[in-house]
């Protein structure tokens, strides 16, 4: 078990423990079966990024707390200079760097992503992911294959692409090569975070 995972899980569960949440509140908030939250919460596996936004959500703390131990401080606005960026990784080779990891009460998370090409993905059925709120993809580079819940669009590069994120979707590197996009995760109601998804990527901290 990597040491960044273990802390995450252990920042988890003193969050809980503080708050006097039960496990099985959790595993409602954020969709999973009582059994597989408790996997999640003893860090045995990986995060899915949405698990771990809903997590923060109920515990009232920025994500960036939950991956990091530290709080974003700045409240005005905050720059990252090219090459910069929070970086977080996905175990299949999605990489992320988290670009506003800095300011607190956010809205919206950016991230810049890159999504590896994988022949051996082209021909499979899509893994769908959802959660509450909205999502803005723009393609930086190559193209992006991405499923609305049965409705396929090919996205090249300057294209975009804003929906409902609690609609199951999914996407992965189209054409032939890696690509490169920019990724807004706009948070929906508090309330409204109490859903389906395991099948977000899942992110671990770079250190």
């Amino acid at each position: 078990m990597e040491m960044h995972i273990a802390e995450i899980a252990e920042r988890i569960r003193g969050l809980r423990g503080m708050l006097e949440i039960s496990q099985k509140e959790m595993a409602d908030v954020t969709g999973f079966p009582l059994e597989e939250y408790c996997a999640l919460e003893s860090g045995s596996t990986d995060f899915p990024f949405t698990f771990l936004m809903k997590c923060a959500q109920r515990f009232g703390v920025d994500i960036i707390e939950l991956l990091t131990g530290t709080n974003p401080k700045l409240s005005f606005y905050t720059v990252v200079r090219k090459g910069g960026g929070l970086p977080l990784e996905r175990r299949k080779g999605f990489e992320y760097k988290h670009l506003a990891y800095l300011l607190k009460d956010k809205l919206a998370e950016p991230f810049l992503v890159t999504a590896p090409y994988s022949e051996e993905e082209q021909g499979k059925p899509m893994h769908y992911s959802r959660h509450a709120g909205q999502e803005f993809d723009y393609i930086l580079k190559v193209s992006l294959r991405v499923d609305f819940d049965g409705h396929v669009e090919i996205l090249n590069e300057g294209d975009a692409a804003l929906y409902d994120s609690g609609h199951p979707h999914g996407m992965i590197a189209a054409n032939g090569a890696d690509c490169q996009f920019l990724a807004v995760v706009i948070q929906g109601p508090k309330e409204a975070n109490r859903g389906e998804d395991n099948a977000r990527p899942s992110f671990e901290v770079r250190k």
